[in-house]
């Protein structure tokens, strides 16, 4: 956004602003942020007065936004994008937060933020209600009729509370009972037992005789022809009884693919385990229990698919899975997360796909989804071993603050695919740290490193093209004309118009550190001239 139409936003419950001059607290944006998306999404900008006439006072808070947004996202597990706008050398930070997910109330330090007028206040209890019933009946809280605690394993009980320890901390939690320890995390009420906790903790003989279809179905198959399994294996137990045992029948046949960087070879699994885990509990999660049918796990050599009863919930595509949340079973995802098996409520599909970029394999894969079933295949071969290459010389801290946006540009400019101009944050990351960069036709490419990687310095020397330096010239020529003025901005705009704004950023920047010129002021209103010597 451009400052004229900052100055004109109306600050009410999706809009607020803070003059923040020097700076501000992260609790404090965290709570706002919570506040703005429990509301349906928002803004917050920093360096502009909140009073009407408003004016632009700057803002230094948060002098490194991109580490700020990833906190953010991590702390409320919704996206979040900046932008920093320049106003006659003044500093303005607008960071954008998006809406909560249908039927799922976002908080922050333990509390749901709501804005009531001026103030933050946590949400009242009927706004909260309403929010959870946006999702539909959450069956997984319903009380299974003459279901009693005698009906769950103790052992699947124990492993739960191990778990839940260990995330929280808590030592107090191995004082207690089974039955306050289950009554505390809400997996039974004063009414009874719920279905999630017969999922999660059911015995056999109780699942069978209170919900026969809670049962995953594993199968093995060397080869695409019909007929049986070469293995096949169905589970009706309690989940934290057999999630484990899941993975160890995938992985006795999880094969190693090698590449080599240099002198080093390494290896990677045909079957990412993070990966494979996650979209075992989205199914688990998600399914539609009410409808007959089992969870189905089928391995094959180099790939795996995980189909489940009962189409996207409401309100989710495969166009916007990685945006949008909807819990069809509440409590059992509330019970996952607690024990840390879930990190972030409606994180496990981001999770999926970054796991899949970082390992340069095939998007995950949806064919065969409709409104009765969501198939997921998860293809174990490494497709591009460049990018491979590329993200192995990446560090993992900077790795650690990639979003899964982020991860997905680098996938498809790795294909020569253009990016989609809502990839706008994580082109400007991106840049900044120097993966991506542009070419003389104005488009995004991987840079350098890649090809360097790759070991194709020709190839990206004929795709960057030879135009930048002659751009440089033109530019250079220019100033040269007006030197005794001063050379503006907006008529770099006319002697390249082929260009973005961006873009000729970026030449005046290498033309400055190449002491071929320099700027007078700040901003769109500096005056270029030749450097002299």
């Amino acid at each position: 956004m451009n400052i004229p139409e900052l100055l004109n936003l109306n600050e009410d419950e999706h809009t607020e602003f803070k003059q923040a001059k020097n700076t501000f607290e992260f609790d404090k944006l965290a709570q706002y942020a919570c506040a703005l998306s429990n509301r349906g999404g928002g803004r917050i900008v920093f360096g502009i007065t909140d009073e009407r006439p408003r004016q632009v006072v700057g803002s230094q808070a948060f002098e490194q936004p991109e580490k700020t947004r990833q906190s953010l996202m991590n702390h409320l597990g919704v996206n979040v994008s900046f932008e920093v706008v320049d106003s006659n050398g003044l500093r303005v930070l607008v960071f954008t937060i998006a809406s909560r997910p249908i039927g799922l109330p976002i908080q922050y330090d333990g509390k749901f933020w709501w804005r009531h007028g001026e103030s933050l206040v946590p949400m009242p209890a009927d706004v909260l209600g309403s929010i959870y019933s946006e999702s539909g009946h959450d069956f997984s809280a319903d009380v299974c009729p003459r279901a009693t605690i005698n009906d769950l394993d103790l052992k699947a009980v124990e492993r739960f509370r191990k778990k839940w320890i260990k995330k929280s901390g808590s030592d107090r939690l191995n004082a207690l009972s089974v039955e306050q320890a289950l009554k505390d995390c809400e997996a039974i009420t004063d009414e009874g037992v719920t279905y999630a906790a017969l999922i999660l903790f059911g015995k056999k003989s109780s699942l069978s005789k209170f919900l026969g279809q809670s049962e995953i179905v594993f199968e093995y198959r060397s080869s695409e022809a019909s007929g049986p399994a070469q293995q096949r294996e169905e589970f009706r137990d309690a989940f934290f009884n057999i999630y484990d045992r899941i993975w160890e029948l995938i992985n006795l046949r999880n094969n190693k693919q090698h590449y080599q960087d240099g002198l080093f070879v390494f290896d990677i699994d045909t079957f990412n385990e993070r990966a494979i885990r996650e979209a075992l509990l989205n199914a688990v999660c998600h399914r539609n229990y009410q409808l007959c049918g089992s969870v189905f796990v089928k391995q094959y050599q180099n790939r795996l698919v995980i189909s489940s009863p009962g189409g996207f919930p409401h309100g989710i595509t495969t166009e916007n899975i990685l945006d949008k949340q909807s819990p069809r079973n509440r409590r059992i995802a509330e019970l996952l997360a607690k024990c840390g098996l879930v990190e972030r409520s409606g994180q496990g599909m981001n999770l999926i796909f970054e796991t899949c970029v970082k390992e340069a394999k095939a998007l995950p894969d949806f064919t065969g989804t409709d409104e009765n079933e969501v198939c997921i295949t998860l293809h174990g071969i490494v497709l591009n071993e460049k990018l491979l290459r590329l993200i192995n010389k990446v560090n993992s801290e900077t790795l650690n603050h990639f979003s899964t946006q982020d991860f997905l540009a680098l996938s498809l400019l790795s294909q020569n695919e253009e990016l989609p101009s809502t990839f706008r944050p994580s082109i400007e990351s991106l840049l900044d740290i120097g993966l991506i960069e542009f070419n003389n036709q104005g488009q995004y490419m991987l840079s350098r490193k890649y090809y360097a990687a790759s070991g194709r310095a020709g190839a990206y020397t004929r795709r960057q093209g030879l135009e930048r330096e002659t751009n440089k010239a033109l530019l250079l020529k220019h100033i040269k004309l007006q030197n005794e003025t001063g050379a503006s901005f907006n008529e770099f705009l006319q002697v390249l118009p082929a260009l973005t704004i961006g873009q000729i950023k970026r030449l005046l920047k290498e033309m400055k550190q190449e002491g071929l010129a320099h700027a007078v002021g700040r901003g769109k209103y500096a005056k270029w001239f030749l450097k002299t010597k």
